[in-house]
């Protein structure tokens, strides 16, 4: 029964567009033409009535979103930072979603609190405010410490939100499903593997245990990041409904207003927050990603703040090598290299021609470069390089969803502080250095001495392994003379001697 269940939920999400006028707003922002407007406007009305109301005070789109439920109002949150394909107009309206929606009522978080630190808040805290900030999932109290007085955030889940989602979800898994089965040209994109994920990362982020996990990694990983601060966590007062932080005190990044009466060096912000998290993604391989406006604050200094770490992204050592290479070939222009980055990690089928591919790419990039530096867009990019990708017969690289998602949205956070960035001359200097630190010599003596180790750990074996392979392939194995395991002897040794050369040089 949940096939028809999760139809009706669908209609409803289309129903409740055209009924809080978010949808007409919507096909005035991209300019939809009047037949597509006729034929949607047709399809959606019969089912109006099935739409929610939401708050008639807020505006339509922010309003249909907030009516929806947090998986739709997580989607807004993205569009928030966009102000590019949006409108700015549009994109202000959103911002609400980040940290601003009605919060619920403060009772039912003081007896959250008790639940998990198995005490009365009284006991713990000589301070409990009412909700500072309210978002998708959960709201924020200010509270200060019976013990010492410091002053910590207390973030709480709010109530049946782990029901909420897993409805909103499983309404997606049966979008993708039907464009699995109903559109096959859209299979490439891998519709329920991209909902997987999603679910995956959400899963994640209404388990504030395993956010004061990433909270912790994160403040050791950037330790080293001038300008770049994580709130320490109180892992006695946390939980799995229940999260305390040190509180941070600074101006929100989208208040461009009070930035600058403090004298902040907007600019520079917006190269930093750029730069920071390229150099965390590539560096690291761990980056928050969900780095929008409503979780940054920079406090008098000048310092960046960063807070909410439910969904942090994760990338490989080898795909950080690959993403750098085709972020540096675009930077540098060299759309040869670009392509063969692609074919070289398997991401482009081999039976394709790389000549091609190149011209392809630099249908993508060179109009881009040749654009004023406040239309240059790391968005427009990776929506032209799809539509490049998807003619070559590339699949969609769930491991690189977040990291791509996560870097149009830092980029709508930089030109929100400057709208004049460049972004490819902010990037440039990290991207280099970390191609520099990752192909060069001393990388290539790092990757040697590593397999040296990994030989050396499983050098005992190496003959049982031997042995085994020979007998399941049914060969019966040659003799060795004396003379040849000699030989063989003194090359692997002369090898390994080699490698370990190389590493106490380097």
């Amino acid at each position: 029964m949940r096939g028809p269940v999760n139809l009706v939920r669908l209609l409803r999400t289309g129903a409740t567009f055209e009924r809080t006028g978010a949808m007409a707003v919507l096909l005035d922002q991209f300019g939809a033409r009047p037949l597509q407007r006729a034929a949607l406007h047709g399809l959606v009305w019969p089912f109006r009535w099935m739409g929610y109301r939401g708050d008639p005070l807020m505006p339509p789109v922010t309003r249909a979103l907030t009516a929806l439920g947090p998986a739709y109002i997580k989607f807004g949150q993205v569009l928030s930072t966009r102000p590019d394909v949006v409108g700015p107009d549009l994109a202000r309206e959103l911002r609400v979603l980040q940290d601003r929606l009605p919060p619920f009522p403060t009772a039912l978080a003081r007896l959250e609190v008790e639940r998990e630190t198995a005490a009365p808040v009284e006991a713990t805290f000589s301070l409990f405010s009412e909700p500072v900030a309210a978002a998708s999932l959960a709201q924020v109290h200010r509270a200060r410490l019976l013990a010492d007085g410091t002053e910590v955030a207390v973030k709480v889940l709010r109530p049946g939100i782990e029901r909420a989602f897993r409805r909103d979800v499983d309404a997606f898994r049966f979008a993708a499903g039907l464009l699995d089965l109903l559109v096959p040209q859209a299979r490439r994109l891998r519709p329920r593997e991209v909902i997987a994920h999603f679910e995956g990362v959400v899963r994640g982020e209404l388990d504030l245990r395993l956010e004061a996990a990433a909270a912790s990694e994160f403040a050791d990983t950037t330790a080293a990041d001038e300008g770049f601060r994580v709130p320490r966590v109180r892992w006695a007062l946390s939980g799995r409904r229940v999260l305390t932080l040190d509180w941070a005190e600074g101006t929100g990044a989208a208040d461009v207003a009070a930035l600058d009466a403090q004298g902040q060096d907007r600019p520079a912000l917006a190269r930093r927050v750029l730069q920071l998290f390229l150099r965390q993604a590539l560096r690291d391989g761990y980056f928050h990603g969900d780095m929008h406006q409503g979780n940054l604050k920079i406090d008098p200094q000048g310092t960046l703040i960063a807070y909410d770490f439910g969904i942090m992204g994760r990338i490989d050592e080898y795909t950080r090598r690959v993403y750098a290479e085709i972020l540096m070939g675009f930077i540098r222009r060299d759309y040869r290299r670009v392509a063969e980055v692609h074919f070289e990690a398997g991401y482009v089928p081999a039976d394709r021609d790389v000549a091609e591919f190149a011209q392809a790419l630099r249908a993508v990039g060179e109009p881009i470069f040749g654009m004023d530096a406040t239309r240059i867009s790391m968005g427009r990019l990776l929506a032209h390089l799809f539509e490049v990708t998807e003619r070559f017969g590339m699949q969609t690289r769930t491991e690189l969803i977040l990291l791509q998602r996560t870097m149009v949205v830092v980029e709508g956070v930089a030109r929100t502080l400057d709208p004049r960035i460049n972004i490819w001359e902010a990037a440039a200097p990290v991207v280099e250095r970390f191609v520099a630190d990752a192909l060069g010599p001393a990388a290539l003596a790092r990757d040697l001495w590593r397999t040296a180790r990994v030989l050396a750990r499983l050098s005992p074996r190496l003959p049982e392994l031997a042995e085994d392979a020979l007998v399941r392939t049914a060969v019966p194995p040659r003799p060795i003379w004396p003379g040849t395991a000699v030989a063989l002897g003194l090359v692997l040794g002369g090898a390994v001697l080699a490698l370990l050369a190389v590493a106490l040089v380097t």
